[in-house]
């Protein structure tokens, strides 16, 4: 059973977004990189770019798949986890702990589209 961790925001896509006052740390879920496979390869957008709630910014490579990243949300790029580029397996050892890209938020309002652990741990089940 993939972890859900509660106090994070989920998408129907299976990107996760963590708050912390107005950054967020945008990853893929457990069950997203469970069902993709080892990581082998993570596309990142630039610090700077715009990323937008429902639009591509990057993509996630396994051995057996490519999987399109979706921003949850919309907002600046303010940091890349860069210690990807190197280890992308690190998404799955933990995939909460290592988040792909940091942005500052530009629209609170959007987190109320997402779903909380509970409803994604459902969701998940389907």
């Amino acid at each position: 059973m993939a972890k859900v961790m509660e106090g994070l925001y989920y998408s129907e896509s299976h990107e996760y977004v963590k708050v912390e006052g107005n950054v967020g740390f945008i990853g893929i879920s457990d069950y997203a990189q469970h069902a993709l496979g080892n990581v082998v390869y993570v596309d990142m957008p630039d610090v700077d770019d715009e990323v937008s709630a429902g639009e591509e910014f990057g993509a996630v490579e396994s051995v057996k798949a490519a999987s399109d990243l979706i921003a949850p949300v919309t907002g600046v790029v303010i940091e890349v986890n860069e210690a990807l580029e190197d280890e992308p397996e690190l998404i799955n050892q933990d995939a909460y702990e290592n988040w792909i890209i940091k942005v500052e938020l530009s629209d609170k309002s959007e987190l109320d589209n997402l779903m909380d652990a509970k409803a994604y741990a459902a969701f998940c089940e389907k």
